[in-house]
Parts: structure tokens; sequence; C-alpha cells
């Protein structure tokens, strides 16, 4: 449950800390004093949407913190996926909002996604404002409201996997025959640009390769040229010595000298081994003079190759090893298209079989829908009853449609609040103090299903009074048997029930607004109580009136 809420800077709020109790906590106050702060606190923390606008005038960023204590299991097990530490069975919420908008949230200290932090508010507390009648208004809610008093969510689950399944294979179908019509064709165009990349039989590093021979036989006279010179040069020719003599004649010298003056002797050796290698180089070069082929014909078949690697590559390229790639894709291809007789005849398969689970499924939930639904108009019907509704008469109309991702039906709410007349949908017909109540009525009726620890309503009285008033004060003490609730009112036929009162207030302070939340001892709440019912000034017979409704209040 909701242990204490923190709030700083909110609105025309400075710095407020509400603790909260068990049972029925109430909040009244005089019209604009700011009891919908509150309320916005509260969504904040929950993951509602927030706006640089609730920033306090003048203030960098508004804060709200909220203490959760006697944790649900749901919650446990949602704290113990993220990492929160629940261990002491309790959850710290703070959300800041800046003046530019941006808002953060952290659990315990540690920072949360949005997100998350909206689906962690759907397992603390469920609030209930004027704005949530307007679902009794859309007809598309009211199929979802009946799935959740019947417990029907996994059966629809099981209906909507199958259904979905279902329609992947009928579009995969319907694209294989789709294809079938420009099999041939398709066939054909990638049969064709195999057996191109295939006969072209490109290597990897063919192309490098047959560009550095290219260059070759294109210098071919500069390069022979140089290396008959290099050749000259080393080996030497009639008229010369080349260094090969001459390092030959300086080894002998040194080996001469080397016999009488052991100090030369390693020179002598390491000189022998550079005439060795230059010999070595010598006829190696002399070698490549008398091998190089500079045929211009070998020049034209080069260019030819490189000419077809070229448009190959530019076709399926850029690089040989992108044709590869494509080449291996196009592979992929044709097989995908010569296996869509077996794929077709797999698919039609598993369409029966689905379409079976789809039907039956579906004929499952319709069922159990008609069920629910009979049981569900009788207790929302009895609901109204007792909230003053008397003679009314409530249906939940279950009729066949197209099937769809949600069923083979629709469901929506009719009502006949006068007797004689047949039932119509609720927006046709209903009034704001009977959105209210029958609101007020299915929340009631849903209250079994529902585990969450903490309810909120924001005025869930509007637009009725008298014996109604008093029967919704009832039903929302009787919610809170079981369960904390959170309630704004401005009737005090609810505030006489309270178990905790808060009286939300506004004072200006050197120019500027100020809003307070009180807890009201038991004279306040008679005096608050007194207020809310004089129309002017208070007087000893409302304040005795007060008493007496508090009084009584006591005995529920």
């Amino acid at each position: 449950m909701l242990v204490n809420l923190y709030i700083q800077n909110l609105a025309i709020v400075k710095k407020i800390i509400i603790e909260f109790g068990k049972g029925m906590n109430l909040f009244t106050g005089e019209t604009g004093a700011g009891k919908s702060i509150v309320i916005d606190a509260i969504n904040a923390i929950l993951g509602g949407r927030c706006s640089k606008n609730m920033v306090r005038n003048g203030e960098k960023k508004a804060v709200v913190v909220a203490t959760f204590q006697d944790l649900s299991e749901e919650v446990k097990k949602f704290s113990e996926k993220y990492g929160w530490d629940a261990s002491e069975d309790q959850l710290i919420v703070q959300r800041d909002i800046s003046f530019d908008g941006k808002t953060t949230a952290r659990i315990n200290g540690m920072p949360i996604n949005i997100s998350v932090l909206r689906e962690l508010g759907d397992l603390l507390v469920n609030i209930h404002g004027q704005h949530d009648n307007q679902v009794l208004l859309s007809q598309e809610k009211h199929l979802n409201i009946l799935d959740n008093y019947g417990d029907l969510n996994g059966l629809l689950n099981r209906y909507q996997y199958h259904f979905s399944y279902l329609k992947k294979i009928n579009l995969e179908l319907d694209n294989i025959k789709a294809d079938q019509a420009l099999k041939s064709e398709k066939i054909e165009t990638i049969t064709n640009q195999i057996n191109e990349i295939e006969q072209a039989d490109i290597e990897e590093g063919e192309d490098v390769e047959l560009e550095g021979d290219s260059r070759s036989i294109r210098n071919s006279a500069k390069i022979l040229e140089n290396l008959n010179v290099v050749h000259q040069l080393l080996s030497g020719d009639d008229d010369i010595n080349g260094i090969v003599d001459m390092l030959g004649d300086a080894v002998s010298h040194l080996d001469t000298a080397a016999a009488y003056y052991d100090d030369i002797v390693a020179y002598s050796e390491k000189l022998r081994e550079m005439l060795f290698e230059i010999k070595e180089i010598s006829y190696d070069i002399g070698n490549k003079c008398q091998n190089l082929d500079f045929n211009p014909n070998k020049l034209d078949a080069i260019e030819s190759r490189l000419d077809e690697i070229f448009k190959i590559k530019r076709k399926y390229g850029p690089t040989i090893d992108d044709v590869n790639n494509k080449l291996a894709f196009l592979k992929s291809e044709l097989e995908k298209i010569e296996m869509y007789d077996v794929r077709q005849s797999e698919l039609i398969v598993s369409q029966k079989s689905e379409m079976k689970q789809v039907e039956e499924l579906g004929k499952m939930l319709s069922e159990e829908r008609k069920i629910v639904a009979a049981r569900f108009a009788e207790n929302v019907a009895q609901e109204l009853e007792f909230l003053d509704m008397k003679g009314v008469k409530f249906e939940v109309l279950v009729s066949p449609c197209e099937r769809s991702i949600f069923g083979l039906e629709n469901v929506e709410f009719l009502i006949s609040t006068n007797v004689g007349e047949p039932p119509k949908p609720i927006s046709k017909i209903a009034s704001g103090g009977e959105l209210s109540r029958i609101m007020l009525s299915i929340k009631n009726t849903l209250a079994e299903k529902d585990k969450i620890p903490t309810l909120v309503f924001d005025e869930v009285d509007t637009g009725v009074s008298g014996s109604a008033a008093q029967k919704i004060g009832l039903k929302l003490k009787q919610a809170s048997k079981n369960r904390q609730v959170l309630c704004v009112t401005h009737l005090a036929q609810i505030a006489a029930l309270a178990d905790e009162h808060f009286k939300i207030s506004k004072k200006a302070v050197d120019g500027r607004s100020f809003a307070e939340v009180n807890e009201l001892d038991e004279e306040g709440r008679i005096k608050e109580v007194a207020r809310i019912m004089s129309a002017g000034s208070i007087t000893n017979l409302t304040l005795k009136t007060a008493q007496e409704m508090i009084e009584k209040g006591k005995q529920y």
C-alpha cells in the first residue's frame, strides 16, 4: 500500500508530506484549492505523462517521492526481475520533472525507464477518475472489461496466437501464389545470372595479379633495359670486369693477407659470403632477362580477361567477394523458387491445422463470453440497484461479427434507466451522474478479480447527491475493508465515512499561492463535513449533523 507521499515544487505546492493509513483515506477542500495536485503527483509516480507546466513557477524541478509497503507477490516478482531490492518489503519511487519538461525516475535509488515504471504502477495503484467514465462510452473497451471479469485473457491469448500465425501463413501463401505467375520468368533470369558468374570462373585476387602482369608487359622495354644493365654491372663482359670479378679479386687478396694477420680473417669470411649472394643475384637476373615473355598477344589476352572481370564486378560486385556472395544468394533464391510447390503444400497443411485451432478456440471463447456476460450483467445490475438506480436494466450484448484478432463477436453494454424502455447503448442515454454510478458498479464487480492493493477514486461522485451519494460512500467504504482506498470527494455523505481525512487548502503569502494538505483530527473532521454541507456559514445544527454522520460512519 501507499505509506507516504512527498511533493515538492509541483504546481502550487512548495513542499508537503502526506502520511497515509489503511482503509479509506479521504481528501476534501474548496473548489480551486488544488485537490487534483495529489492525483497528479500519484499519476507521476505511476509513470503517467508529465509536462514542464507542472513545475512550480520559478523552480528548476518538481520532485515526487512515494513509499510503498506490504508489497504483493506480483510486485515482489516484478522487482526481482529488474533487480530492485524489495527484501525489506518496501519500494521508494521517485519522479523528477525539470523546468524544460524532461523527467527521470528511480526506484530504491536505481534509475528506471518510464515504460517499466508504468508497468510497475499498474501493479501498485488503480486510479479511477472522471475521465475513466469515457471508457463506458467506447464500445471497443467493453470487450476487454468482460474478458477481465471472466478471467478469459488466457483463452484469448491462445486464440490470438493461432489467429496471428494463421494470418502469417495466409500472407505467405498469397505471396507464393503471386510469385507462381512469374515463376518461369524468375527461374530463367536467375539461372542466366548464375551461369554468367560461374562461366566467368573468377578466382579471388585474380584481378590484382592480372593488373600487375599488364603493367609489366606494357613497360617491357624499360624493364629489360634496366635488368641487362644490372646484370652487366654485376657479371661484366668482354671489355670490363663486373662486381663479381672485382669482389672475387678482393676476397683472394684478403685470404693472402689473413694468412699473416689473424684480425682480418673475419672480414675475409664476410666478403666471401657477400660474393656468393651477389653471384646468385646476378645469375637470377640473367635468367629473368632470358625468360621474360613480353609477347603482345599475351597482353591482349590479359586485357580481355580484365575486361570480362570488370563487367562481372560492375554487374554483381563491386568486389570479387561480393560477386561470390551474390552467386550464393542467387542459388539460394533459385532453390526457394524451385521448392515453392513443396512449401505451398506444407503451408496448406499448416493452414488447415491453424484454422481448426482458431475455429475451436474462437467458439470456446464465444461460449465463455456468453456465460460470463449473463453473470456480469446480473452483478452490475445488483450494484446499480444498491446505488439508487432501481428498476434499471443492464445488459451485455454479445453479437457475432467477422473473425478478428479479438474473437468472433462484438460486445456492447446496454442500459435502460426507465421501466418499460428497451436497453440502449450507454453512450446514448446515460447522464453524468449515471455514468459515475455505472462505472463504480463495474469497478465493484471487477474488484474480486483485481488484486491491486491501492485504489484511487477522483471525484467519482460527480453528478450524484442524497441517498445515491450515501450508497457510493458505502461502496467505497466496503472496498476499503480489504485494500487501501484514496478518494477525492466534494460530498459530505462520503467524507463522513473516512478513516483518515485530509483537507487541501490554498493560501497566499507574499503575493504567491501555496497549497497545503493537513490531516484532520476529530474536531477538524466535524468542521470540514459541516463546511461541505453548508451553503453559507457553519451553524451549530450543521456541526451537530456532521458529528452524527461521522459517528454513524464509524459503525460501518
